[in-house]
């Protein structure tokens, strides 16, 4: 057995030795393939160093060349040549750039509807319908009685195509819960009460009422939100600001010596010493006006 294959390896071995033999044109051709990467590339800089050739099959090799762009760590040049049988001139076949093991690549392409995230749609943008939405289930169906169907669809307003599902409900409580206008924001745990013991707080209707509300109070900062009713804000309609002392108080009285003559004050009813009497002081009349 081992004698039948033995022959068999060495005849291979020789085909692929003749083969490279007769691919010296192709391997010799490396500075032909460098000019072909640098006329693709958009400066000839871009071409580095010769990384060594890849026999792609007979007559066809391929040259590779690093890439020294930015951002292109990890990528070559990969540039094949080919001959006709018993040529001796290589010819360009093509010019690729081409990432390796250490290549950086660009994320996995997804579809734009998949790609979009909370508030990406802007006016004007129309998102696609989704027909098997989990979020959604089918709304009212008429049964076919005129009087069944007209008060289901005129008075309870019934007529959607499709509505909340119990998943897209649960979906859309927790994401507010858990929001901006939740119990867990700085605003709400400074809070003094919470917004289900305001009188501006608007209850939703059915099971979302008993977590959530609409706002109503223009000078809350939440002012037509849907809040949670262990939120909190400033502007509580039961909530007061508690009054404490002035910030400024009142500054000592500044006395100028030099303009007022200090006196002692004399009790309603006190004897008043001789020496403490106020002396009349004298005047002159004036030369212009005539004595009495």
């Amino acid at each position: 057995m081992v004698t039948t294959i033995a022959p068999a390896i060495r005849t291979f071995t020789r085909r692929i030795a003749a083969r490279s033999s007769r691919d010296a044109v192709l391997n010799g051709a490396a500075e032909l393939a460098r000019a072909a990467a640098q006329e693709v590339a958009e400066r000839p800089e871009d071409v580095g160093e010769h990384l060594g050739t890849f026999f792609e099959d007979e007559r066809v090799v391929s040259h590779r060349f690093n890439a020294t762009m930015r951002g292109y760590r990890g990528w070559h040049w990969t540039v094949t040549v080919t001959r006709v049988p018993r040529g001796r001139a290589a010819t360009i076949s093509e010019v690729e750039l081409l990432p390796g093991d250490e290549a950086i690549l660009a994320p996995a392409w997804l579809p734009w509807s998949e790609r979009l995230r909370p508030g990406d749609v802007g006016p004007g943008d129309v998102l696609p319908f989704r027909a098997d939405d989990p979020r959604l289930e089918p709304g009212y169906t008429p049964t076919g009685d005129a009087e069944v169907d007209e008060v289901a669809i005129d008075e309870l307003a019934l007529a959607r195509t499709r509505v909340l599902s119990p998943e897209g409900r649960a979906e859309a409580a927790e994401r507010w819960y858990r929001g901006t206008r939740g119990p867990t924001t700085a605003g709400a745990v400074a809070a003094a009460a919470e917004c289900m013991s305001c009188a501006f707080l608007i209850p939703l209707s059915g099971s979302m009422g008993q977590l959530f509300g609409v706002c109503a109070n223009e000078w809350s900062p939440d002012d037509g939100k849907v809040v949670s009713l262990d939120h909190g804000c400033g502007a509580h309609s039961e909530t007061d600001v508690e009054e404490h002392p002035t910030d400024w108080p009142a500054p000592a009285p500044l006395i100028d010596e030099h303009e007022i003559e200090p006196v002692s004050r004399v009790e309603p009813g006190s004897r008043v010493e001789p020496s403490s009497r106020v002396e009349p002081v004298e005047t002159t009349p004036a030369e212009d006006e005539p004595s009495a």
